[in-house]
Order: C-alpha cells, then sequence, then structure tokens
C-alpha cells in the first residue's frame, strides 16, 4: 500500500477507536453521572440505551447515504456533529440534556461508521490488501473498547465530564487529519437513483422501536415489550413491501441472496450478543458481589483487549491460510468455551480463576470481528458498500442491545433476594445466555466451512494473493 493509503486507513482507524473509547468510558463512569445530576437508575439507563438507539436505528440509513452522497463529505460532516455533542454531553446540567447529546451522537456515529468502513472496502483491493486494512481496522476497535474502560475509570476519578471532554480533543484531531488526507473526489453518479425516503423512514422506525423494544424487556410489562416489538416488525414488512417496488430502493433485497453476507450478518448479531451480555454480567459480579471498583473492574477486564494486538498481526496470516470460515468458526468455539468456563464463578473465585475466560474471549473476539467484516462486505458491488456495512453494524448494534435485555431480564428473574448467594444464582443463570449465544452462532458458521469446502468462492475460502492496485485507486476510490 501507498503511504497516502496508510494515512487515510489511519485516518479511519482513529474514527473507529474513538468511537469504541467513547462507548467504554461512558460505562464506567454512570456512577458519578448519576450521583452529579442526580438521575434514578431508570433515567441513567436512557443514557446508553440513548446512543444504542441512535447508532442502531440510523445505521442503515447512513450506509446508504454514503453511497448515494460522498463517503468523505458524510465522514466529515458527522465527524463534526460527533465532535459537537460529545461536547454539549459534557456541558449538561440536566439528565435529559445529557441523554439528548447521547441520542445525536449516536446517530452521527450511525453515518460515520459505514462511510468509513466503506472507504476502505472500495479503496483497498479486494484480497489480502483489503483483508489486511479490515483486520488492522478490527484490531483498532478493539483497542479502543479496552482502553476505554481504563482510561475512562481514570477520567471519572477526575471528573465525569472529561469522559466528554476527551473525545472531543481526539476528534478534533482526526478532523483535521481527515480534511488533509481523504482527499476529495467527483460526486457519486446519482442519475436515476432518488433518496427512497418511504423506506429509509420504515426501516429506521422498525428498527428503532425494536432496539427500544429490546432495551426496555427488562423494565417494562411484557404487553407493552410484545406490542413495541410488534409494531416494529409490521414497520418492516412494510419496509419490504416498499423496497420490492421502489426504482431505486434504500436496500436491495437481492443483496440478501449472498450466503456469506447473511451468515456474517447473522452470526455477527449472535456474537455481539454474548459478547455485551457476557461483559454485563461480569461487570455486575465483580462490582455488586465482590465489591471492586470501576478502575479495579477496568484493569480486570482489560485482558479481554489482547485482541487490538491480534487482529493485526495473528488474524491476517490464520485468514491466508485457513481462510475467513474457519477462522471465524474457530473464534466463535473460543467465545463459547469462555463463557462455559465461566458459568461456575464462585463467591470468592481469585482473578486467576477468572483470567482463562477472558483470555480466551479476547482471542475469540480477535478471530471471529475482523473476519465477519471481510465476510460481510466481500463481493458486493461498490456502489453497495456502504450498505453492506451499514448492514453489519445494524446487526453488531441490534445483538448488543438483545444480549443486554436477555441477560438483564434472566438475572432479574433468577435473583431471589440480595444475599451474595441469590446474587450468585443471577450470575449463573444470565451467563447460560451468552453461552447459548455463542452456540447457536457456531452451528450458523459451520454452514460456511461447507460452503468453504465446495469452493464456493463466496469469500469463505483463502484469499489467492493478488497484483497491488495501482498508487493512485487506494485515496482515490476510498473517498467515494
Amino acid at each position: 500500500m501507498s503511504g497516502r493509503a496508510w494515512g487515510v486507513l489511519l485516518v479511519l482507524c482513529g474514527a473507529i477507536f474513538l468511537e469504541g473509547i467513547d462507548v467504554a468510558m461512558l460505562n464506567v463512569a454512570l456512577p458519578a453521572i448519576r450521583e452529579d445530576l442526580d438521575m434514578s437508575t431508570g433515567m441513567l439507563q436512557w443514557v446508553m440505551s440513548a446512543y444504542v438507539l441512535g447508532y442502531g436505528g440510523f445505521m442503515l440509513l447512513g450506509g446508504r447515504a454514503a453511497d448515494l452522497f460522498g463517503r468523505r463529505r458524510m465522514f466529515v460532516t458527522w465527524l463534526v456533529v460527533f465532535l459537537l455533542f460529545s461536547g454539549l454531553g459534557g456541558l449538561a446540567t440536566e439528565g435529559w440534556m445529557l441523554i439528548v447529546a447521547r441520542f445525536v451522537t449516536g446517530v452521527a456515529a450511525a453515518f460515520m461508521t459505514p462511510a468509513g468502513l466503506s472507504i476502505i472496502t472500495t479503496g483497498f483491493e479486494e484480497g489480502p490488501q483489503r483483508n489486511k486494512a479490515l483486520l488492522v481496522y478490527s484490531g483498532t476497535a478493539a483497542g479502543g473498547f479496552s482502553i476505554g474502560l481504563v482510561v475512562g475509570g481514570l477520567l471519572a476519578a477526575v471528573n465525569w465530564r472529561w469522559v466528554f471532554f476527551a473525545p472531543v480533543v481526539l476528534t478534533l484531531v482526526i478532523l483535521v487529519a481527515a480534511l488533509v488526507l481523504i482527499p476529495r473526489s467527483p460526486s457519486p453518479d446519482r442519475r436515476g437513483q432518488s433518496v427512497d425516503l418511504a423506506g429509509a423512514l420504515s426501516v429506521t422506525g422498525a428498527i428503532l422501536l425494536l432496539v427500544f423494544g429490546v432495551e426496555r424487556a427488562a423494565h417494562a410489562p411484557a404487553a407493552w415489550t410484545a406490542a413495541t416489538i410488534g409494531a416494529g416488525l409490521v414497520l418492516f414488512l412494510v419496509f419490504v413491501a416498499i423496497e420490492r417496488r421502489a426504482a431505486s430502493p434504500l436496500v436491495r433485497l437481492g443483496i440478501f441472496r449472498s450466503g456469506s453476507l447473511v451468515r456474517a450478518n447473522l452470526a455477527g448479531l449472535l456474537f455481539a450478543a454474548g459478547f455485551f451480555g457476557f461483559q454485563f454480567i461480569a461487570v455486575l459480579y465483580l462490582q455488586e458481589l465482590r465489591g471492586w471498583s470501576s478502575l479495579q473492574t477496568s484493569f480486570a477486564l482489560i485482558v479481554i483487549g489482547v485482541d487490538a494486538i491480534l487482529s493485526p498481526t495473528l488474524t491476517p496470516r490464520l485468514v491466508a491460510r485457513f481462510g475467513n470460515a474457519k477462522v471465524i468458526f474457530g473464534g466463535l468455539l473460543l467465545a463459547a468455551l469462555s463463557y462455559a468456563l465461566f458459568l461456575p464463578v464462585g463467591a470468592d473465585w481469585t482473578y486467576g480463576a477468572m483470567f482463562p475466560s477472558l483470555i480466551i474471549l479476547g482471542l475469540a473476539f480477535s478471530l471471529a470481528y475482523g473476519p465477519l467484516t471481510i465476510l460481510a462486505t466481500d463481493g458486493v458491488a461498490e456502489e453497495e458498500q456502504g450498505v453492506a456495512g451499514g448492514l453489519l453494524y445494524t446487526s453488531f448494534q441490534f445483538g448488543a442491545a438483545l444480549g443486554l435485555s436477555f441477560v438483564a431480564a434472566v438475572n432479574i428473574g433468577a435473583t431471589d433476594g440480595t444475599s451474595p448467594a441469590a446474587l450468585l444464582d443471577g450470575y449463573r443463570a444470565a451467563l447460560v445466555v451468552p453461552l447459548a449465544a455463542a452456540l447457536a452462532a457456531v452451528v450458523i458458521s459451520a454452514f460456511g466451512l461447507r460452503r468453504a469446502g465446495a469452493g464456493a468462492g463466496d469469500g469463505d475460502s483463502p484469499s489467492v494473493p493478488t497484483a497491488p492496485a495501482p498508487e493512485k485507486s487506494a485515496p482515490v476510490e476510498a473517498a467515494r
């Protein structure tokens, strides 16, 4: 790759690192925010849920906007919005102000992230070059989340507002670098392509209702949850009907004929459900039962961030040797093993007893996350790369919301009292959810093994080295 192409990749990695560190820092700052702004537990939950709603609800629209209006333009514009509302979150004096700021920040990430991913998938030649770029990109995202756990604890110890102000400084640096390094390109040819407003409104509404229903499932009556999710499903049917007739659909339904794309999205949804659900229970166990501080918990979980090292170093070699399907399958098996090892957790477990689960989960993430990204975008036409990226990140976000909701519901239902024994029973019951999600993902990914063995050529087989693209192609195509 040329120096300019590496510069573009560095900027995009900075943006996904920013998104990861922003979410992780907020996680450990929530107790301090609640105390300062006098927020109830229910209202505090909306500080996280508002971001997930904005991010998950507008991701598909963000992916299509990148394809239609220019990837560089969408990336830079929404990076500015991310900067502004992150700063406004730090200035919030009321809980509702913080919640609104987090929702808009999530919307900004929903437009910014698929634009950045599609710059990579269109700017680097399909094969080893693109695979390496995507694995470096995914490793950076994981590194942001892991580092954010520790940095968030340190900043929250000073003042929780720095959890919002620190990303503003980082965003400003990334914005300047993006304006310098990501070149302008001609506007995409939109002749014959109108904005599918009806499709955008229906699918965004459907995703918002589904994520909202899942997020509130543990806190709302069953009838309310069923009605909300049912309304979301109805809107999805409306969306499908609109897309079948639209001249320029938001999401061409034929894209789902790609077996690799469908498998990657389903496995990604289940993997995210297990990963975030497990971390939620692990944090509760360490802080509620064991009495560990936020900073101690952050340092305990940072070992999961080993994937930030392994994703750009070990995973590309494994993908080149065994192919995406086998590497993903191995990663999902390791995730299931990690959750199974943590299942018999005791009230007095040492960190040494927890360590195997945490380190194996870090290895699982490094093997699964990046190759899933490759699989979800492999073979997709350039003009639909933004949509493919939006689909994948929607799956990740919805999976995270689903996992958190299910483990919370099971934990609440299985906890009979406040004694250590009762809390432990609740944690053990909830830990079955991530294990079940990982095993389901293993089953789905197994179909990719059969395709790879048959030489299907759908992105599951090992990549064959190809001639490098001309140096000018990466930076020019990246901005389209």
